[in-house]
């Protein structure tokens, strides 16, 4: 069996709620042979669900186990907030500018 390269922590966060086999064990860096060897002993790291022949495994649980949060550190930091350039601010409640109603009769 081929060992798929190891996925980004980007590319893991980017991964469907549910994933299959070869994505869990890209997520983990491992080989299918072991990823499977683990999950038959019942030591894969996080928990298996069983679909008939096939594995499933839960994206958040992937992401509590590398350490990894379900945003981009970069998307989680707020700019800064942009410096006065001079345009004039509007307060709340005060009194909005309202166009006259204007009539069409001839």
């Amino acid at each position: 069996m081929s060992t798929a390269a190891a996925l980004t922590p980007d590319e893991v966060r980017a991964l469907p709620a549910m994933v299959g086999s070869k994505h869990a064990f890209a997520a983990l860096a491992i080989g299918e042979t072991t990823g499977y060897a683990l999950i038959e002993s019942g030591e894969f790291p996080i928990q298996v669900i069983r679909f008939g022949r096939t594995f499933r495994f839960r994206k958040a649980d992937l992401l509590a186990f590398l350490g990894l949060s379900e945003t981009a550190a970069a998307e989680v930091q707020s700019p800064a907030a942009p410096q006065n350039d001079g345009a004039p601010e509007v307060q709340s409640g005060a009194p909005s500018e309202q166009s006259a109603p204007t009539s069409a009769s001839k």
